[in-house]
C-alpha cells in the first residue's frame, strides 16, 4: 500500500533526479493544502531545486498569486482541466521554475456532485523546453477513501507522474 513513508521514498528520488539534472520544481496546490511542498522539503537540500510553491485554496488565490482566469474560473469551476493548466503555466511562470505541478480536488466528505464527486482530482504539469515554448499536460484521478487518502493520494500521483516524466524526457 502506498503510505506517508512511500511519499518520503518518492519524493527522495524526484529530487535526486532534479539535482543530477540541474532543474527545479515548484508547486501549486488547492486540495492539498501545501502537502506536496512538505513532501518535497522533508528532503535535506531540497533548496537545490524547490524554492518556491503556491497554495492556492481559494478561487481568488488561484488568480491574484498565479494567474489563473477568473473566466476560466467561472466557466469551468476551480476543480477541471482548464483551471489545473493554468495554474501550472502559472507557477511555473512565477517561480520560474523547469517544472510545475498543479492540483485541484475535492477531497471531501462534502463538495461533490454527480458530475464531479468526492475523490475528483485534476493534475496539471508544466515543463519548461525553453524561453520560448513548455510543454502542458493534465490527467484526471477519482480518488477512493475520506479526505486524508484522497489528499495523500493526490500528492503521491502527482510526484509519480512528474517522476516518470523527467525520466522519460531525460534518461
Amino acid at each position: 500500500m502506498k503510505d506517508e513513508k512511500y511519499l518520503e521514498e518518492l519524493s527522495l528520488q524526484l529530487g535526486q533526479q532534479l539535482r543530477q539534472l540541474g532543474k527545479t520544481v515548484t508547486s501549486a496546490e488547492s486540495c492539498t493544502g501545501g502537502w506536496i511542498a512538505k513532501a518535497l522539503t522533508d528532503i535535506a537540500g531540497s533548496s537545490a531545486y524547490y524554492e518556491r510553491g503556491f497554495v492556492t485554496y481559494s478561487n481568488e488565490a488561484k488568480h491574484q498569486m498565479i494567474g489563473v482566469s477568473s473566466q476560466t474560473l467561472e466557466n469551468y469551476g476551480a476543480v477541471s482541466q482548464q483551471v489545473v493548466l493554468e495554474m501550472a503555466e502559472g507557477a511555473l511562470n512565477q517561480a520560474n521554475a523547469d517544472f510545475a505541478i498543479s492540483v485541484s480536488g475535492i477531497a471531501g466528505p462534502g463538495g461533490g456532485t454527480p458530475d464531479k464527486p468526492v475523490g475528483t482530482v485534476w493534475f496539471g504539469f508544466a515543463h519548461k523546453i525553453d524561453e520560448n515554448n513548455l510543454s502542458l499536460s493534465a490527467h484526471h484521478c477519482i480518488f477512493e477513501g475520506d479526505r486524508h487518502c484522497v489528499r495523500l493520494q493526490s500528492a503521491i500521483f502527482s510526484l509519480e507522474t512528474l517522476l516518470q516524466q523527467i525520466t522519460k524526457k531525460f534518461a
